[in-house]
């Protein structure tokens, strides 16, 4: 069974940080792309960050150089530490993994919901004063 779970969502601070853990069970995560998405009310689901099955990384121009993604193959987890955090930051976040159709990489254009399946249930950040 393929099934990816966050956590560590919370109520934050602007400027603040947290730590968003994806658990992976049902198969080996080294061989796949996971990606990072946020939803915020009203708006589409939009990527945030990915990290391939090599540990290569892609992160959206928004969020680039205040996220950071990784991976523990022990844990079999993947993370994504996000530190100054802005109120527009505020959404839903969800994992999940990239169709083997589109490769085991991240690619190298926006990361696109349409690409991936298996999606958790999501685990809400709220970045406010």
């Amino acid at each position: 069974q393929v099934q990816l779970v966050e956590s560590g969502g919370g109520l934050v601070q602007p400027g603040g940080s947290l730590r968003l853990s994806c658990a992976a069970s049902g198969f080996t995560l080294d061989y796949y792309a996971i990606g990072w998405f946020r939803q915020a009310p009203g708006k589409e689901r939009e990527g945030v960050s990915c990290i391939s099955g090599s540990d290569g990384t892609y992160y959206a121009d928004s969020v680039k150089g205040r996220f950071t993604i990784s991976r523990d193959n022990a844990k079999n987890t993947v993370f994504l530490q996000m530190n100054s955090l802005k109120p527009e930051g505020t959404a839903i976040y969800y994992c999940a993994r990239r169709r083997l159709t589109y490769g085991s990489t991240c690619g190298k254009g926006p990361i696109l919901p349409g690409e991936y399946h298996y999606w958790g249930q999501g685990t809400q950040v709220t970045v406010s004063s």
